[in-house]
């Protein structure tokens, strides 16, 4: 369903930029691809991906009767290379959208529930990695109450990552 509305949401915000052959020149390949999968969509492509997003806010709000607030990681993997669109496998999975290795993030975002990205330690590399907080409507003053305490609490500014072979 994320996928469908982001296509959509895209194609439609992009077009200007599809439309002229010397902006669409400069379009990145998962861009030209977002907006050709956009226009591609049925009236019902998205409106059962819209079924979904709505069936997912119900459950969500059900979750947040019992939990003020839930944690996830921000990525699915560690940091990549600087020279990658995007890493293409996960642990020899191949992906088969650009989107896949950050999925964790598709829950909050395809519901639009407010979150915030906090710091969570250093991986092998000596890159850091991060975890995302995220509540029901309205909770934003909760979540950056949360994220303040655990701003104090791990004293994060002061911390650096491991010290990397020269």
């Amino acid at each position: 369903a994320w996928i469908t509305l982001r296509a959509m949401l895209n194609a439609g915000a992009k077009r200007a930029l599809w439309e002229d052959p010397a902006k669409r020149a400069l379009l990145k390949p998962e861009t030209e691809w977002e907006i050709e999968q956009g226009l591609g969509l049925t009236a019902q492509a998205v409106y059962e991906a819209s079924e979904v997003r709505s069936r997912w806010h119900a459950r969500a709000a059900r979750l947040f009767e019992s939990y003020d607030a839930l944690i996830l990681p921000s990525a699915q993997v560690w940091p990549f290379p600087a020279d990658w669109r995007w890493p293409e496998a996960i642990a020899g999975r191949r992906m088969d959208t650009y989107h896949r290795w950050m999925e964790v993030v598709v829950p909050v975002s395809l519901i639009g529930l407010p979150a915030l990205a906090a710091p969570a330690g250093f991986g092998p590399t000596g890159l850091p990695m991060g975890f995302q907080i995220f509540g029901p409507q309205g909770s934003d003053a909760k979540l950056l109450s949360i994220g303040a305490a655990w701003h104090q609490a791990t004293d994060w500014p002061g911390r650096r990552p491991p010290v990397l072979p020269s």
